[in-house]
């Protein structure tokens, strides 16, 4: 091994190997050599269809068109999620979690005048446009707006198999990555604990200096050859399996849903996800309170078919791993770890991962273990916040109808940063205070859009009559933005079409 790093070796593809690939190609270019090495027998899991804002910035920096992965990934706009059924399970139970911030977020204790003069309307369609948005099917962009910039805020649904495929084609033919369809039979180590090289079963021996797992739940590097401990979290979150199935919509101009569509169920959720072509749905639930069959019988409800193709069963254990990167070895997705879909973190906290590590790229292995220990600290933070906050879509639920939902209010099963801010917030809002790093996964104005969607009984002081009528001023701006988007703004499906034909504007 040289003291320079110079040659990174990444095991694994699919949509963490490659995007991995793309950042650190993009940004280093010839300065190091990137090879990925992926099993032609290992299939990709491929039902990760949902993506954040941060994508955006993620393909416009390796150099994507936009319009071309809209065609090749079979993809389409998301603005957010919709939470369906999560507060009580009645009639009329629902609230958006939108990607666009609250008008006036930070500049006004928004929160606060709402309980006092607008209980009525639901928090998240006060503050603003972007649920209105989504209930009417509308697209975030106009067919003039260039490709990456947005009017409302909006990240992707993708079909995963065909984003790794369009991943990999963009790296192999215009970012140098060097690619090697092989089986990784060895791993060969050095005194220092350090891995030296691989040992593939056709190409032989494939030395590297940095090497990054992105071998899936495998973890064939950071697990199986370091040992590296997984740490469970099936205590705070129950959900281990789910069955996916892909549904065709009843005819080719069926409206595409603006955002992903979550339903409560009784043991577990339900994900809607709309594509140009097809649905991508499926019941995420916990294997401690429901049974295959019991699942199975859920989810063809809902779908309202029993002719329903046959769901795929996955399986995971919810947790992260003990630390992600050990010697001259980085875990960046699966194999660092999975808890559930709910929220869509997986592929960005793989966007973060690999950002990060491309941006802190030790120029020497002696500046590896000072770039680790950062790493490590971040992630582990990261990995709890993630946990924290879907733990509160289930804290906050007033549903009964199963041990599954009131097991999750159980205060054991409550990690207890969350229980001290919810014990916080009974008295003020969520704020930047609260979440303080540099590159927090979920902002504070996440936090709101669940707490007051879900109907939490915090009362926020009044800060006094400036306060009050800045407030209603972002009210009125929010309700003006509604009025003009809706009429200016495409419906998604007709945008998506369009762009089929004839692509974006350039920037």
């Amino acid at each position: 091994m040289s003291e320079t790093v110079k040659h990174i070796v990444i095991v694994g593809g699919g949509s963490a190997g490659w995007l991995t690939a793309g950042l650190l190609a993009a940004d280093h270019g010839a300065s190091l050599r990137v090879t990925l090495v992926e099993s032609p027998a290992v299939a990709p899991i491929g039902v990760g269809e949902g993506t954040w804002p941060s994508m955006r910035d993620t393909l416009q920096r390796i150099g994507v068109s936009e319009s071309d992965f809209f065609r090749a990934c079979d993809a389409a706009f998301k603005q957010g999620s919709r939470f369906d059924g999560w507060v009580d399970g009645t009639p009329g139970d629902y609230y958006f979690h939108p990607f666009v911030l609250p008008q006036g977020f930070g500049e006004s204790d928004l929160v606060a005048h709402w309980q006092q003069r607008h209980r009525g309307v639901p928090f998240a369609d006060l503050v603003s446009f972007q649920p209105h948005l989504c209930v009417h099917g509308k697209a975030p962009k106009q067919a003039v707006t260039p490709e990456f910039a947005a009017v409302a805020n909006y990240g992707y649904h993708l079909d995963a198999g065909k984003f790794g495929q369009f991943l990999k084609q963009h790296c192999i033919g215009k970012l140098g990555v060097h690619h090697l369809a092989d089986h990784v039979d060895g791993v060969d180590g050095v005194d220092n604990g350090d891995i030296a090289a691989l040992q593939l079963r056709v190409h032989g021996r494939l030395a590297g200096d940095l090497f990054v797992d992105c071998s899936g739940m495998q973890s064939l590097l950071l697990g199986r050859h370091y040992k590296v401990p997984f740490l469970s979290q099936r205590h705070v979150l129950f959900n281990d399996s789910a069955l996916a199935v892909q549904v065709p919509y009843p005819s080719p101009d069926s409206p595409i849903a603006s955002q992903t569509t979550s339903t409560a169920q009784p043991h577990g959720w339900i994900w809607d996800i709309g594509l140009p072509t097809r649905r991508g749905i499926g019941y995420v639930y916990s294997s401690a309170h429901c049974s295959d069959a019991q699942a199975e019988a859920t989810l063809r409800s809902y779908l309202g078919s029993a002719e329903a193709p046959a769901p795929r069963k996955l399986t995971f254990d919810p947790g992260y791993r003990d630390h992600f990167w050990h010697r001259n070895c980085v875990a960046i997705g699966l194999s660092a770890g999975f808890i559930e879909p709910l929220e869509a973190s997986a592929l960005a906290l793989v966007e973060m991962s690999a950002t990060m590590l491309s941006e802190d790229m030790p120029a020497t292995r002696a500046a590896m273990d000072i770039v680790a220990a950062r790493f490590n600290d971040t992630f582990r933070y990261r990995w709890d916040r993630v946990i924290a906050f879907l733990k509160l879509h289930y804290v906050l639920s007033r549903r009964g109808d199963s041990d599954f939902w009131r097991d999750h209010r159980r205060q054991e099963s409550i990690p207890d940063g969350l229980r001290e801010l919810l014990l916080l917030w009974r008295h003020r809002t969520p704020s930047r205070n609260d979440f303080p790093r540099t590159g927090e996964v979920f902002p504070a104005a996440s936090y709101q859009y669940i707490l007051y969607g879900m109907g939490f009984d915090g009362v926020t002081r009044v800060r006094g009559a400036d306060n009050a009528r800045l407030a209603d001023d972002y009210f009125r701006e929010a309700a003006r933005l509604t009025a003009s988007m809706l009429p200016a703004l495409p419906g998604n499906r007709a945008l998506l079409d369009h762009i089929r034909r004839h692509g974006l504007p350039n920037i």
